[in-house]
Order: C-alpha cells, then sequence, then structure tokens
C-alpha cells in the first residue's frame, strides 16, 4: 500500500500512466474511489497522482481540526515527496477549494488548474450549514449518511434507473474503509471556513471552472462566481448535470480535464 508522509500526515496514493503530471484532488468524504471513472482516461496521457485527504479512506484520521489550507499544505507536501515541481492540477468540490489554496500558495508549481464543481468561499451561510449537517451526521446510521450523500450528488434522471442507483449505493457501501461521522464532520467544517474570494483576483494561473447545471449541492452560481474573480478564467457549465459530474458525465467530464489540460501541455511540467 503506497503511502507518503506528507506535512505530519500519512497520506494513501496511487499513481497510473506516464507523461506530465496531473494531480487529482478529491472532494468532502471521497476516497480515491471516486476517480474510478477518470483514471483510465487520465492516465493514458497523464502521470495522475491520486490520493486520499487526511480524514478520508486510508490516510490518517486526525485528531482534532484543521482548515483547507492544512489540507492544500499535505498535497503540496505529497507532490515534494513525489517529485513534482511543476503539474497539472484538478480539484473538485472541497477538492476545488483545496486547489485554489496550492495554487494560490504555489501559483508557479500549477501549469494548469481545472477547478469542478467548486466554490470561492463559504461565508455565514456555509457556516450554519457546517453546524447543522455536522450535528446531525453522527445520528444518522453511515446507510442513512450514504443514502443522502447520492441524493444531494445524483440528478432526478439517474435516479430513474434503479439499478444504477443500486450499483453505485453498493459501491459506496462496500467501502472497506468507510469514513467515521466524526472525520466527515472535520471536512464539512472545513470546507465551511473556506475563503480564498479576495485573494483569487491575484491568481495567474492558466483556470478552468467546471459547473454543474443541475448542481444542488454547490449551485452553478458558485462556478460563476469563481470564474469572474479569477483573470482570464474559462468557464464551462455541463448542461444538465449534477454535483457529481465525474461518476454521471464521466465522459463529458473527462474530456473538458484533458482538452484543457492539452491547451497548456509542454510548458516545462515535470
Amino acid at each position: 500500500m503506497p503511502t507518503a508522509e506528507a506535512n505530519g500526515q500519512t497520506l494513501y496514493y496511487e499513481e497510473h500512466g506516464e507523461g506530465e503530471p496531473l494531480l487529482c484532488v478529491q472532494g468532502l468524504s471521497v476516497s480515491t474511489l471516486g476517480w474510478v471513472l477518470q483514471v483510465q482516461a487520465f492516465a493514458a496521457a497523464h502521470r495522475t497522482v491520486i490520493f486520499d485527504n487526511r480524514d478520508v479512506g486510508r490516510s490518517t484520521i486526525a485528531d482534532a481540526d484543521y482548515e483547507i489550507a492544512d489540507m492544500a499544505a499535505d498535497a503540496l507536501a505529497l507532490a515534494d515527496e513525489l517529485g513534482l515541481d511543476r503539474f497539472h492540477l484538478l480539484g473538485v468540490s472541497m477538492g476545488g477549494a483545496i486547489a485554489q489554496e496550492i495554487a494560490l500558495a504555489a501559483p508557479d508549481r500549477v501549469t494548469a488548474l481545472t477547478l469542478a464543481v467548486t466554490f470561492p468561499r463559504g461565508g455565514a451561510w456555509a457556516r450554519k450549514l457546517g453546524e447543522v449537517w455536522g450535528s446531525r451526521r453522527p445520528k444518522l446510521t453511515y446507510e442513512e449518511h450514504i443514502d443522502e450523500l447520492l441524493l444531494l450528488t445524483l440528478s432526478e434522471g439517474f435516479y430513474e434507473n434503479e439499478g444504477a442507483v443500486e450499483y453505485v449505493r453498493g459501491m459506496m457501501l462496500a467501502d472497506p474503509n468507510p469514513q467515521p461521522a466524526e472525520a466527515f464532520v472535520r471536512q464539512l467544517q472545513a470546507s465551511s471556513r473556506h475563503d480564498a474570494h479576495d485573494r483569487l483576483k491575484s491568481l495567474e494561473v492558466a483556470t478552468h471552472v467546471i459547473g454543474g447545471e443541475h448542481d444542488i449541492l454547490v449551485p452553478v452560481w458558485k462556478s460563476r462566481e469563481l470564474a469572474e474573480l479569477v483573470p482570464g478564467a474559462k468557464l464551462t457549465v455541463i448542461e444538465g448535470s449534477p454535483h457529481g459530474a465525474n461518476l454521471e458525465r464521466a465522459e463529458e467530464f473527462n474530456r473538458l480535464v484533458l482538452d484543457f489540460v492539452a491547451e497548456h501541455s509542454g510548458a516545462g511540467v515535470t
């Protein structure tokens, strides 16, 4: 099981393929298993690095609160351990918040930045959501928690395919490393405190923002706001897509990511 000591954390990671590095950062409660529909496509063109954030999967389970910037420091330390001086960077949802902090902390290391279904800041509304949802999570069974996450991330149309829903649900419930309730709460509350709004205006990294038209967890207007803040950012809204675009709309999502990376390939990435 490949792990790296990074910023005081033990991070589980995987490497797939060869070529210019593509570092992928997952969202709230999601481990490397969440990249199952991306790995083959990404690895065909890139040295693709996926990993478990702290408090999920096979990485360190924390014993205290932390911030999104701490998780960004974890990812940068992992990049150091793997010898990634420069890399393309993809962040989804909470992973997009982490990716913002990575790019702000080390813009010279990020060649192309893709921010999918994510947000520039939480604010008072998000902090209250973190408080309410966080207080409810320990009262739910793990199965109830998974059902709630699926309802928030998949579309109404997807639910019309009962077999597909049960397949995805079964995969999530079969995860051999389920996230503890308290770990979910720590990640959730760190996400709710994320605020890069004012700093993003100074970001000088080629950036592509991807939003989901029917995203009910991180509404599409958050993607529009994000794209407006980053100078020169490209915005793509996937028509009819829910929050879980990389799962439900994987082929389209993968193409959008890879096409943007290809536009900025060869720019001194190692």
